[in-house]
C-alpha cells in the first residue's frame, strides 16, 4: 500500500497535472479576485466591460503559457510536426483568424463598441456584446418599419469589418440628419407654408440643435470637415403636379420615428388652421378628351 502511494506520489505525470490544477486555480482565482475588488471600480459600462474582457483573456492566456512551461520538455518532440502541420491548420482556420484580427481592430481601432447602433454586414442593430470571433447584435429595422428592435438576435463574424463598410449611427456625431417631404398644392400661401413648417421644425427638433453643433465641431477640430447646418432648413422644388417642400433636421439616432410622428401631427394641424391659405396636395388625373366608345349590343 505504502509502495502504491509513493509510487503515484512520485510520478512526474501526476506532479504536472497536480501543478497545472493548482496553477490554473490560482490563476483565476487572483483574476476573479481583481475583478471584484478593482474592476468593479472602473467608472463607465463600456471601459468596465473592455477591463472585464481583457482580464478574462489574460486569464486564459496564463493558463496556456502555464500549461505550455509544465510540459515544455514534451513538446520538444512535437515542434517538427507542428511546423508541417502549421500551414494547414493556417488556412482550414483562416476565417477563424481573419475574426480574431478584426475582433482586435474593433477592440483597438474604435470600430464600434457595446450599445452603438451600426450596420454590418447589411445588417443594422445595437451591438449587444464583442466576442473574439463575433459580435451579437439585436437587430432593428427588417419587416418593421423604422429603426425599432424585431427581436432577432444576429451573430456576426467579426472578419466583416474587413470585406463590408461599418456604418456607426452613434460614434463621434450621434445625430442623424433626416427629413420630411410636403406635397402643397399650386395657389397656397408658399411664405406661410415655409413660416409654419420652419417654426414646427425649431419647436420639435430645435433643442438638439445646440448640441449637435457642439458635436459637429468636435468632428472639425478632430478631422476635415466643412461647417455643416444643424438647424432646421426648408427647401422647395415644384414639380409637375405639385409644389414640394423637403424640411431637413437633426434628430438623435434613436428617435427618427418618433420625431417624424410628431413633426407630421404639428404640420396637420398647422395646415388645416390656415383656413384654406396652405392646401395639402395630391394625385390627381384629369380626363381631358373621352374616347369614343363602340359598344355591340347582341340582341
Amino acid at each position: 500500500m505504502d509502495d502504491t502511494i509513493q509510487k503515484y506520489l512520485y510520478d512526474p505525470t501526476i506532479g504536472k497535472v497536480s501543478t497545472i490544477v493548482i496553477g490554473i486555480a490560482v490563476i483565476w482565482l487572483l483574476i476573479r479576485v481583481i475583478q471584484r475588488n478593482l474592476l468593479s471600480k472602473i467608472q463607465g459600462n463600456d471601459n468596465h466591460y473592455r477591463a472585464k474582457k481583457f482580464s478574462n483573456y489574460t486569464g486564459y492566456f496564463l493558463t496556456i503559457v502555464l500549461i505550455t512551461i509544465v510540459f515544455s520538455d514534451k513538446l520538444g518532440g512535437f515542434t517538427v510536426a507542428l511546423g508541417v502541420a502549421g500551414a494547414g491548420i493556417a488556412f482550414a482556420l483562416q476565417e477563424v483568424i481573419a475574426s480574431f484580427a478584426g475582433w482586435l481592430a474593433i477592440m483597438f481601432g474604435d470600430f464600434y463598441k457595446t450599445g452603438d447602433r451600426v450596420q454590418l454586414g447589411g445588417i443594422k442593430g445595437d451591438v449587444m456584446d464583442i466576442g473574439v470571433l463575433r459580435t451579437t447584435i439585436m437587430e432593428t429595422g427588417q419587416w418593421v418599419d423604422g429603426d425599432l428592435y424585431n427581436g432577432r438576435i444576429v451573430l456576426i463574424a467579426n472578419s466583416y469589418v474587413f470585406k463590408e463598410p461599418v456604418f456607426n449611427y452613434s460614434g463621434d456625431f450621434p445625430f442623424l440628419w433626416d427629413e420630411i417631404k410636403i406635397p402643397v398644392s399650386y395657389g397656397s400661401d408658399y411664405d406661410l407654408a415655409r413660416k409654419l413648417l420652419l417654426e414646427i421644425g425649431a419647436k420639435v427638433a430645435g433643442d438638439l440643435t445646440q448640441q449637435s453643433k457642439e458635436k459637429w465641431a468636435q468632428l472639425q477640430n478632430k478631422f476635415r470637415l466643412e461647417d455643416a447646418q444643424t438647424d432646421p432648413m426648408v427647401s422647395l422644388i415644384a414639380n409637375d403636379n405639385w409644389v414640394e417642400f423637403t424640411l431637413r433636421y437633426v434628430v438623435s439616432y434613436k428617435k427618427r420615428r418618433a420625431t417624424k410622428t410628431e413633426l407630421f401631427t404639428h404640420i396637420l394641424k398647422a395646415f388645416e388652421g390656415s383656413n384654406g391659405a396652405i392646401k395639402f396636395a395630391s394625385a390627381t388625373f384629369q380626363l381631358v378628351e373621352a374616347p369614343d366608345f363602340n359598344v355591340n349590343i347582341k340582341k
